[in-house]
């Protein structure tokens, strides 16, 4: 990869987004965080995406300290007074807000985007040459089927740990450009239609190699050439040619 490429996803919105997917995940309250498990599990993503580029982790970072040092308090020993219980404020309640306020603008933001579809289909946008414009609305569709970025972050970083494993680590200069990738994996998606995220990645060793094709596929999905789906929990993720997405 070129040191000018940059991980710029629109689906990618920072740690808290982070937080929320790990929360929703692990099926539990938001008011009752279980921060060690989610501290550990944040900070292995933290290290997948410093794998893949230094530039983007500097928020992931500050959350991951404030993490570090919730989860440090959460294990101290309680005192029995109750006094002092309940002039300590739970170090959570600061994050629990944030998350809370981030998940309403979240939420707020799908609303006003389905709204601005669906006055879309009424209201026909017209050129100042008085031409129809129209768009072809299956090719704006997000190309995520019942996944997300971050669960294809966390199979980059299983698939980093089962093959590097044994291998030492050594930073090398990679010049080859991301399109190089890009087009590898649309041939290969041209030759069998639709390919599992596992198969992709069969037979790479290098580390340089592996990290290239992983950019080269967010970089696809952002520009809606391929389209990503896992047909169930826990099964391999598909990809394919965003128009052949009926046969991923």
């Amino acid at each position: 990869m070129t040191n000018e490429y940059k991980v710029d996803l629109d689906m990618y919105n920072g740690p808290l987004d982070l937080l929320l997917y790990l929360i929703r995940r692990e099926e539990v309250n938001v008011y009752d965080i279980p921060i060690a498990r989610i501290t550990d599990q944040y900070i292995q993503y933290v290290e997948a995406l410093q794998t893949l580029d230094m530039n983007i982790v500097g928020d992931f970072l500050v959350m991951a300290a404030t993490l570090m040092y919730i989860k440090s308090y959460m294990l101290l020993p309680r005192t029995d007074s109750k006094d002092d219980e309940e002039a300590v404020e739970d170090p959570r309640t600061s994050l629990v807000k944030q998350l809370l306020e981030y998940k309403r603008y979240k939420e707020s933001t799908f609303i006003l985007s389905a709204r601005a579809a669906e006055w879309e289909k009424k209201c026909i946008r017209i050129h100042k040459d008085f031409s129809i414009e129209t768009t072809d609305k299956e090719d704006e569709e997000l190309p995520l089927e019942g996944i997300s970025v971050w669960d294809l972050l966390q199979r980059f970083s299983q698939l980093m740990k089962q093959t590097l494993f044994d291998v030492s680590a050594k930073v090398t200069y990679d010049d080859t450009p991301i399109q190089e990738y890009m087009n590898e994996v649309l041939e290969r998606l041209h030759l069998h239609t639709s390919v599992s995220f596992t198969d992709l990645f069969v037979g790479i060793k290098e580390r340089r190699r592996i990290i290239g094709f992983f950019l080269a596929l967010l970089e696809l999905v952002r520009l809606n050439r391929i389209k990503i789906e896992q047909p169930a929990n826990y099964a391999d993720i598909q990809i394919c040619l965003h128009s052949h997405a009926v046969t991923c």
